[in-house]
C-alpha cells in the first residue's frame, strides 16, 4: 500500500503543473467587454475631463452641481437635455473615435471621451 501512495504522490505535481499551464494559456472570454464610465459634473467642470473607454461602453454623466448643466457633443453625436442636481445622462459609444463635448449653458466647461 505504501508503494501505491508514493507513486500517486509523485504523479500529482506534474499533473497539477500541466493543468495550470493549459489553463493559463487558454484565452479568457468575458461576458461584457464594455467598461462603463462615470463623469461627475461639479464646480463648473467635468471630472475626469478626459475618459478612455472601449467601443460599446456607456458613459454616464451625473450633475453634482447645484445649478443646471448640459452634455453636448461638439459634432452633434449626443445631446442631453438640461440636467438639474443629481440628474444623469448616459450615452453608449458604438464607434471608435474622440468625442469632444461641452455644456451649452457654460461653454467653457469642456471634456472628451476617447473610444478605442
Amino acid at each position: 500500500m505504501a508503494t501505491k501512495n508514493v507513486w500517486i504522490a509523485g504523479l500529482v505535481p506534474p499533473v497539477m503543473l500541466a493543468v495550470l499551464l493549459l489553463t493559463a494559456a487558454s484565452p479568457r472570454v468575458k461576458a461584457n467587454d464594455a467598461a462603463n464610465a462615470e463623469v461627475k459634473i461639479d464646480n463648473f467642470s467635468f471630472g475626469p475631463q478626459s475618459v478612455t473607454v472601449p467601443v460599446g461602453a456607456t458613459v454616464t454623466w451625473t450633475n453634482r452641481d447645484d445649478i443646471p448643466h448640459t452634455v453636448v457633443s461638439t459634432e452633434g453625436v449626443f445631446k442631453s437635455k438640461v440636467r438639474d442636481t443629481d440628474e444623469k445622462f448616459s450615452y453608449t459609444f458604438a464607434k471608435a473615435g474622440t468625442y469632444p463635448y461641452y455644456c451649452t449653458i457654460h461653454p467653457k466647461m469642456t471634456g472628451q471621451i476617447v473610444v478605442q
